[in-house]
């Protein structure tokens, strides 16, 4: 009985923004009269619209065994049940982006031409050799990015979360529930903005490069086995949500899901004709990130939430398919990161190929990961997913 009042509530408090009052109170009803077996009646019923929050009370008789011998054949039996969605409660957003080089590829089609026409590279790395196209001088590639107004993927994540900020002002318009807390993934975990109320303080550090969350700075390498478990103590255990103190604690992580450094794909190769001619010794640590590593996360009553930029196939390139662009059983996967591939999944698929497959496993549910190719699909999905989150409900009582 009460596994029926309560699957009743949430079928209904997912409708609480689109359905008037008696919609919803006729809804519970029918859920729980619908259920096998239900000779159960459901009273009490209270709709509370502006919470987010409905209340319910179920009753019904018990046939009984051995008491029947006292002449007690049934004994009455009251249960209550309450759900009350996310947007209501007092709610931590901690938003971790992806600091990689590979997030300085261009992120546009029109883009990556014509960072290859110039400089022979789709990324606009900081480090890297200098160029003269057209008689002017570069010291890398991100200046000529810059000095031709390419947008990159690291802009394009920065644009995400400024959207979803967006959507925590609609969501908490007096800034008294939501905080926001700022992170960059690579090397480690560095918090860039504790947790806060003060959106306008969020957007600032988006927005000025010295914090290090635009594209005119990014990471060497992309640690996961690190940065993750660094995360995890930052954030700490998430709560009910009842009050400042305890609030739950949402992560978002965009990312596209490589543990990689540079040296693992240059060091010990000879290169002659744009292609490798030598073996890299370090090719095989170049590697979806292990889901295990966000297991931590999960487990102190947090929810991750991921959305993958999608590593784009780089095929002209030898380092891609040297490595991304080359199988998961030359990764030896399982030996180098501690991997165990999805059951169902060849090792002969690319290690490119099965990022997806690792990201969804990062996500609390497969429902909270997302992949998104394009410079508007990116945006949209990271909102897309804070918006899932606060549509959930959960049981309070």
């Amino acid at each position: 009985m009460q596994s029926d009042l309560d699957e009743a509530l949430i079928a209904a408090a997912k409708q609480i923004d689109t359905s008037d009052t008696d919609s919803l109170k006729q809804k519970v009803a029918d859920w729980f009269s619908a259920q096998p077996g239900s000779s159960y009646s459901v009273s009490n019923i209270v709709i509370d619209t502006t919470n987010h929050k409905i209340t319910a009370t179920a009753s019904g008789s018990i046939p009984t065994t051995l008491m029947k011998i006292a002449d007690i054949n049934d004994v009455p039996v009251t249960i209550a049940s309450s759900v009350k969605g996310p947007s209501t409660s007092y709610l931590n957003v901690y938003i971790a982006i992806d600091k990689s080089p590979s997030m300085l590829l261009a992120a546009t089609t029109a883009g990556q031409r014509t960072m290859y026409n110039g400089v022979g590279c789709q990324f606009a790395c900081h480090t890297g050799d200098a160029h003269t196209v057209s008689g002017t001088n570069y010291a890398n590639n991100y200046a000529y990015s810059s000095a031709k107004g390419i947008k990159l993927r690291a802009d394009v994540a920065v644009d995400a979360v400024k959207e979803v900020i967006d959507l925590i002002d609609e969501a908490d318009s007096n800034h008294e529930r939501i905080r926001v807390g700022l992170y960059s993934i690579g090397d480690t975990t560095t918090e860039v903005l504790a947790p806060t109320f003060v959106t306008s303080d969020a957007r600032n550090r988006l927005s000025t490069d010295s914090y290090g969350l635009t594209s005119a700075t990014s990471t060497n390498n992309t640690f996961f086995d690190v940065a993750l478990p660094v995360l995890k103590q930052k954030i700490g255990k998430g709560g009910d949500g009842s009050s400042s103190a305890k609030p739950l604690k949402l992560v978002l992580l965009l990312t596209d899901g490589v543990q990689s450094k540079r040296e693992w794909v240059t060091d010990g190769v000879k290169v002659s004709g744009g292609q490798a001619k030598t073996v890299g010794p370090s090719w095989n640590k170049v590697a979806p990130l292990n889901p295990d590593w966000c297991s931590g996360l999960k487990g102190q009553s947090n929810t991750m939430a991921v959305l993958y930029t999608e590593y784009l196939p780089i095929t002209t390139d030898w380092g891609y398919n040297a490595t991304v662009g080359s199988t998961m059983a030359s990764a030896s996967w399982k030996a180098t990161w501690g991997g165990n591939m999805d059951s169902g999944v060849s090792s002969s698929i690319t290690r490119r190929d099965y990022i997806p497959y690792a990201l969804a496993d990062c996500a609390s549910s497969k429902s909270l990961f997302i992949s998104a190719s394009s410079s508007t699909d990116i945006v949209n999905g990271l909102s897309a997913l804070f918006t899932q989150y606060l549509a959930s409900v959960r049981l309070t009582q």
